[in-house]
């Protein structure tokens, strides 16, 4: 029970990594609160947890809107009495070059994926400040590290969540507070399968393609989630400022 008597905010938590993180979570012994903007997505989550015996509550949650990350973080503390740990990882992805991309999607795409962990770092530090301690993990990406084609904005998203999770690290060390994050590389969820969609690329080939790379294949949100364990959990007490590479070493070269 690496997470026992801590509590966690898991934003995107109704699908994919978010939700893989959050059952995970919960067996380890968390508390777990669910934000997510689509309500069945959320209950399910909160559903599969809850139904086993652990601790679990959803908010549906527009994490680039203000007051809904305050909501979010204020009932999260009303029940649950704390968080520990911030897991922001709910995110948007879309596949155009900046002569393709309407200024509506490179707009949308830096609130989903960049203000949303402003807005909710700036509710949480001061609930961690109080308690002394607090592992924040950020969704960053191997994209936030290496350009990728056709997706400018979420490159250009991404590489700041590496540099805005640094800052955050330097600013709270002595705070006690961790500030990570993890750069994955291509992980099974309906966002990944999304990409194939608005490329116009058949799903099949787009996944196999997704699966060259020194380990032979893509990722699973579940081994997304474990490395999210291993930031959350005092297995990384002396590990802060971290981009956490995890590609099946996708950016480490060819297999």
């Amino acid at each position: 029970m690496r997470l026992g008597n801590k509590t966690a905010l898991i934003t995107g938590a109704g699908s994919g990594i978010g939700r893989a993180t959050a059952l995970l979570f919960a067996r380890e012994g968390a508390a777990v609160a669910i934000a997510d903007i689509n309500q069945e997505a959320g209950n399910n989550t909160a559903a599969a947890i809850t139904t086993n015996g652990g601790r679990a509550l959803f908010e549906r949650t527009d994490v680039s809107s203000a007051a809904d990350c305050k909501r979010t973080v204020e009932r999260s503390i009303r029940e649950f009495g704390s968080i520990d740990i911030l897991f922001n990882n709910a995110g948007i992805i879309r596949r155009a070059t900046v002569l393709e991309l309407t200024e509506e999607d490179w707009d949308l795409t830096m609130r989903v994926n960049l203000r949303s962990m402003y807005l909710m770092c700036r509710e949480v530090i001061p609930h961690m400040l109080k308690s002394g301690s607090g592992s924040i993990i950020n969704m960053a990406s191997g994209w936030g590290l290496a350009g990728g084609p056709k997706a400018a904005a979420y490159c250009a998203s991404k590489g700041a969540v590496v540099l805005i999770t640094k800052a955050l690290a330097v600013d709270h060390g002595r705070q006690n507070i961790r500030v990570n994050c993890l750069c994955p590389g291509d992980t099974d969820t309906g966002m990944l399968r999304s990409e194939a969609q608005q490329l116009g690329v058949p799903e099949t080939e787009f996944l196999a393609d997704s699966g060259r790379r020194p380990l032979g294949r893509m990722g699973t949100p579940e081994d997304i989630a474990k490395a999210a364990l291993y930031l959350a959990s005092d297995a990384a007490s002396f590990v802060t400022g971290a981009a956490l590479v995890v590609d099946g070493g996708g950016l480490a070269g060819s297999p």
